[in-house]
């Protein structure tokens, strides 16, 4: 919940802020590197467009509840902007700034035709019930249907959403348009003109990015140690295909702590004894925390929960050859230099957890054309181009000497920086 006094609201601002302040300063730095002007830097360290919106509720006890939303747009001289919806009781107009960046990055990083978007409403879900849900879903829509659409800004779903409240976003806006419109929003379900493969393309994605980084570090993946920080959506499926694939999990935490085995833990038994919000440690009682979790001597690492986790305190302490961000910003800038270094390999947040964007595209491509693909060529389509964007990345960072995170950004920026200048708009 929001912490109640002044103090803690600052305190999740303080954080909110650091993390735009970082984005930004990465930003600049591959500007630099590129040799485009401070105006390029000027243009793209803001979103182009932010919409704060006040939404009324009629809640399940006959009370009107005002709650308070957010859209961002970064930057779509590229096309429409793109980015998901969290819902959470913390969600900031800053946080969701940043995120809108980071979308872009993303966006620029696996080559789409998609300006960064990012949306929230400051709300805890887990205490409302589906009706009030489907209410502030709607409600939310309608403050910003002027502002989006299919060849406008696409929304998704993000923190505590999911495909059912797409579908009465989705229902919402047909309504306004008065014509149906599924390619207006991304992660649906499949019967309403969803993709195979959107719920777990996150952890796909990562899962091809550790591969690839594997291969560069000379690590076979069968019998490879990986330690999963994280057991929500992404760290969960990424667990599962990680596996899948040979690995050894000696590691999985959730917010309550963390499970260690050095012979492997069975998997299948964790995702079948966990609950609805991913936390299953509460059920062991040889636990440890996730500050030990995160220095296990293991192969790869992969931070799949919350940011800041890796930072100038613990950096020296990692014991993992490759480090791959599943989470938004694990990684403070300090700790990425030291991991680097170290000459531990990082694979960084916006480059790793791209699959997700990706495939919304592909969803979003099959709306407009009507036509629909299997799984395996979602799967197929994702795998190429996913390889070809961790390469790109990986190139750029022996041939211009950088870390990881850097390349990624100049990568990322690219895009937006040029189709801006063909535009005229710097």
């Amino acid at each position: 919940m929001v912490a109640q006094n002044g103090t803690g609201n600052q305190n999740v601002e303080a954080e909110k802020l650091d993390v735009l302040e970082s984005t930004q300063t990465v930003i600049k730095e591959a500007l630099d590197k590129l040799g485009y002007p401070d105006e390029v830097y000027e243009l793209l360290k803001e979103p182009m467009r932010m919409m704060t919106v006040r939404i009324p509720v009629r809640m399940d006890d006959g009370s009107t509840k005002i709650f308070t939303g957010y859209r961002a747009q970064h930057n779509d001289s590229v096309g429409p902007t793109k980015g998901g919806v969290r819902f959470h009781p913390e969600v900031t107009d800053t946080e969701v700034k940043a995120l809108s960046i980071w979308m872009s990055l993303k966006a620029g990083i696996v080559d789409l035709p998609y300006g960064g978007g990012k949306g929230g409403i400051i709300c805890d879900p887990r205490n409302m019930s589906f009706r009030e849900l489907e209410r502030l879903s709607r409600g939310y829509v309608r403050a910003i249907s002027q502002i989006v659409g299919p060849t406008k800004d696409i929304p998704a779903p993000d923190v505590f959403t999911n495909s059912q409240i797409m579908a009465w976003m989705m229902d919402e806006y047909s309504r306004i348009r008065e014509f149906d419109s599924p390619g207006f929003i991304t992660g649906k379900p499949l019967v309403l003109g969803g993709s195979h493969g959107r719920e777990s393309a996150t952890a796909k994605g990562v899962t091809i990015c550790i591969r690839e980084a594997a291969k560069k570090q000379g690590i076979p993946l069968e019998g490879a140690r990986v330690v999963v920080q994280g057991f929500g959506n992404a760290g969960s499926f990424l667990a599962k295909f990680m596996h899948d694939e040979g690995a050894k999990i000696i590691g999985i935490s959730d917010a309550y702590g963390a499970l260690y085995d050095p012979e492997g833990l069975d998997i299948d038994y964790l995702l079948d004894r966990r609950d609805s919000f991913g936390t299953v440690t509460k059920l062991f009682k040889n636990t440890i925390s996730n500050k030990e979790l995160l220095e296990l001597d293991c192969d790869i690492l992969v931070p799949a929960a919350i940011e800041n986790q890796i930072t100038e305190q613990n950096a020296h302490n990692i014991k993992a050859q490759i480090v791959v961000e599943a989470a938004n910003g694990p990684t403070t800038l300090r700790a990425t230099k030291i991991l680097t270094d170290r000459g531990i390999l990082l694979v960084p947040d916006v480059l790793a957890s791209s699959g997700g964007v990706t495939v919304s595209y592909f969803e979003w491509v099959q709306n407009n054309q009507g036509f629909y693909w299997t799984e395996k060529e979602v799967d197929e389509r994702l795998e190429k181009v996913l390889i070809n964007s961790f390469n790109n990345v990986y190139n750029t960072s022996k041939n211009r000497k950088v870390n990881m995170r850097l390349a990624a950004y100049m990568v990322g920026v690219r895009k937006m920086a040029e189709a801006s200048r063909f535009r005229g708009w710097i």
